[in-house]
């Protein structure tokens, strides 16, 4: 089945997050382009100069492909406000966050590959790394010229995913930028597409349900080889003779509580936090009229799969889907 394998891809694709040893860089020049002098060394290292450009490695680092990797200059010559995720045959390209986060708004603005993005899976997603592994994804699944991209989001909770959704995007990913984030708190998870509510997940520890509360979780964003799956069940290959494909990051914000060590009085330090936030205020426990509509109206007119309706999957409806569609 197209979703099982979809999954099985997913838990490869965090694993190797979480493992991969996190490669250190060297400077980037305003045009883009990697400059080396005399191999890797740490961040700032006195002995080569600053390394990062900000503002983005301020947060960030890469995870793996740092030679597809570009960061475009902006007219005056700074760069590390936009990022440019690399794939080509040899390999894809990542980045990760420096330390995770537990509840608030995360979000950055996304600019797909254009073209014959067959085969390819472009991704932003949140994923722990401490005990009980949870992870929020949003999944973008390339096609062939002049198919629509699929947008696959997914649920992991305490270890426990099989919540795929998938829907068509309203407008042309390829041509602009647009935002994409979550908003999370003690009582919901929002998945937002240009401040639109397509999915929601509540907390449904009521239905004996876990929910995602003490789980910090990085930032991830990566662009990598899906074509044994991504694309028509795999039978879409990547076309390489159109590589390397590109995807474009920036607008990266992020506020939320930032947990450094995973123990336990940071935890009680970000629910101190939360209670005190916008985001974690009353107005934000339960959706809005104007979600409620987004939310129908993406189910009316743009899913093409959802978890909850498939029978042949499941022999009884998940116990969550009664309540995460209004």
């Amino acid at each position: 089945m197209e979703v099982s394998v979809a999954v099985n891809m997913a838990t490869t694709k965090f694993c190797f997050c979480a493992a991969v040893l996190l490669i250190q860089f060297a400077t980037a020049r305003a045009d883009g382009q990697w400059n080396n002098p005399g191999g890797w060394s740490k961040p700032n290292d006195p002995k080569w100069g600053p390394q990062v450009p900000p503002p983005f490695w301020k947060d960030f680092y890469l995870t793996f492909g740092q030679h597809v990797v570009k960061y475009p200059g902006t007219p005056t010559g700074e760069v590390g406000h936009e990022v440019e995720l690399g794939l080509d045959k040899t390999s894809g390209s990542g980045f990760r966050s420096k330390y995770p986060y537990l509840f608030g708004r995360l979000s950055m603005n996304l600019k797909l590959a254009g073209g014959n993005s067959a085969g390819t899976v472009t991704s932003f997603y949140l994923a722990s790394v401490f005990k009980h592994w949870c992870e929020l994804d949003f999944e973008f699944l390339g096609n062939v010229t002049g198919e629509p991209y699929i947008l696959q989001t997914n649920v992991f909770a305490e270890g426990k995913g099989d919540r795929e959704q998938r829907i068509f995007l309203w407008f042309d990913p390829t041509t602009d930028f647009h935002n994409y984030g979550v908003l999370w708190n003690q009582d919901l998870i929002l998945f937002l597409v240009d401040d639109k509510v397509i999915r929601v997940f509540h907390n449904s520890k009521d239905l004996g349900l876990p929910y995602l509360e003490y789980q910090p979780m990085y930032i991830y964003s990566s662009i990598w080889n899906g074509e044994a799956w991504a694309t028509r069940g795999g039978r879409d290959k990547c076309d390489w003779s159109k590589a390397p494909f590109v995807a474009s990051y920036t607008g990266f914000d992020v506020d939320a509580c930032t947990v450094e060590t995973g123990a336990d009085w940071e935890i009680h330090q970000c629910y101190t936090k939360l209670f005190n936030s916008w985001y974690g205020d009353a107005a934000h426990k339960n959706l809005t009229s104007q979600q409620v509509d987004d939310l129908r109206w993406i189910k009316s007119n743009y899913i093409i799969y959802d978890y909850c309706s498939d029978t042949k999957r499941f022999n009884t409806t998940p116990p969550e889907c009664a309540v995460n569609w209004p």
